[in-house]
């Protein structure tokens, strides 16, 4: 049997170097560690941001596809991965039957539409030179053939639906795996949570899933409201003057597709309204602004303020201010993905002070009964 080691044999191990022992010092240095780790993790994810964003693109698919798969439910009495697939070949189809539209009925129209574009743009400009406003041939020219070229780039993206397909492919597949088993996941993100705060979670979290349908069933809706309005109205103008509006069918898809981006869709897809109405004298363009205020006005008081009852309320300057952020750091996907984000942002803020709250009440109510129990008189013994 060895002999015990004493304190200050070769077996004892003394006080580590690194250690600190003022109190406040580690106590400092810890605070520290913390705050190094949270701007790592902060830079981590500024670095790893597109790949975030393609996540979040990927859950907000998902959240669509349960969204129909709910509706399907109330209708059908089916199982859940059916009505799953019959939504997903809804929306493949879909997609399949706008790409051959674009193809044969309005390929010619979208090759047409950046030349009329760019003589609007040019007709005016030249305008506004004679009205006095000082403008130079060269700036018309540049800003005409850059307007051109950004909406071939529209029109070439919604024939070909080849930008950005990688992006797409991986938003498709991750939203597929999440909408088929989403509490396997959901589970997971809460193993990964103290205990105390997996109930917090998941009342979050199931917060979060329903303002996202709502909301996405709503953006849906608010699609489908102003593409079809706005194809009946320019096919009325031409049934009633003989005079058809060029490329009714084109306009009406992009004023649909352009209708999931709030306020910086609507300018856009109204500009593009307006430009090619004024091609065919000033009475169609007069036409399609009025069309395009009407369709803005009905969606504006009536479609959306019924949806946005049952969803989030966004104000209009947040909304358009996170769409800037979000559209120069990343690109049209940011833009695609700020109402969504930001809806979600302010969801988990709202359960958060909810929380809180909580625990405000639940403190008083116990500083009340403690209160309550030191003035209580003890009785007098018997």
């Amino acid at each position: 049997m060895s002999d015990p080691v004493g304190p200050t044999g070769e077996g004892h191990m003394g006080a580590s170097p690194t250690r600190i022992s003022s109190p406040e010092l580690r106590f400092e240095a810890w605070r520290a560690l913390t705050w190094t780790v949270v701007v790592g993790l902060v830079v981590l994810a500024v670095y790893i941001s597109q790949s975030l964003l393609v996540i979040f693109g990927a859950m907000v698919f998902a959240t669509m596809v349960d969204g129909g798969a709910r509706l399907l439910g109330r209708v059908m009495n089916i199982g859940r991965g059916l009505r799953i697939g019959i939504v997903l070949f809804a929306a493949i189809a879909f997609l399949v039957w706008l790409s051959m539209f674009a193809g044969t009925q309005i390929s010619d129209q979208a090759a047409e539409f950046p030349k009329i574009i760019n003589e609007q743009a040019t007709a005016l400009f030249d305008w506004m030179r004679k009205q006095g406003f000082q403008i130079s041939t060269q700036t018309v020219q540049s800003m005409a053939t850059q307007a051109a070229s950004g909406f071939g780039t529209v029109t070439r993206a919604l024939t070909g639906l080849l930008g950005g397909l990688t992006t797409l492919l991986l938003i498709v597949i991750i939203g597929v795996y999440v909408v088929v088993e989403p509490r396997l996941y959901e589970r997971g993100v809460a193993w990964m949570l103290p205990k105390g705060r997996r109930a917090e979670f998941y009342d979050t979290a199931n917060k979060m899933g329903y303002t996202m349908r709502r909301l996405m069933f709503g953006r849906l809706v608010g699609m489908v409201f102003e593409g079809v309005f706005t194809y009946i109205a320019l096919l009325c103008y031409g049934l009633f003057t003989g005079d058809p509006i060029p490329m009714a069918a084109l306009l009406a898809i992009l004023t649909g597709l352009l209708a999931f981006v709030p306020n910086i869709g609507a300018l856009i897809s109204g500009t593009l309204m307006v430009l090619v109405g004024f091609s065919g004298g000033a009475q169609m363009g007069i036409y399609t602004i009025v069309i395009y205020l009407a369709i803005q006005n009905i969606d504006g008081y009536f479609v959306i303020p019924m949806i946005a009852k049952k969803t989030v309320d966004l104000a209009p300057a947040l909304v358009l201010s996170m769409q800037l952020v979000m559209g120069i750091l990343f690109g049209i996907l940011g833009l695609l993905l700020a109402d969504p984000l930001l809806a979600m942002i302010k969801v988990a803020l709202a359960q958060r002070a909810k929380a809180k709250d909580a625990e405000d009440v639940s403190a008083m109510d116990k500083a009340a009964h403690s209160h309550g129990d030191a003035q209580t008189p003890e009785s007098d013994p018997a």
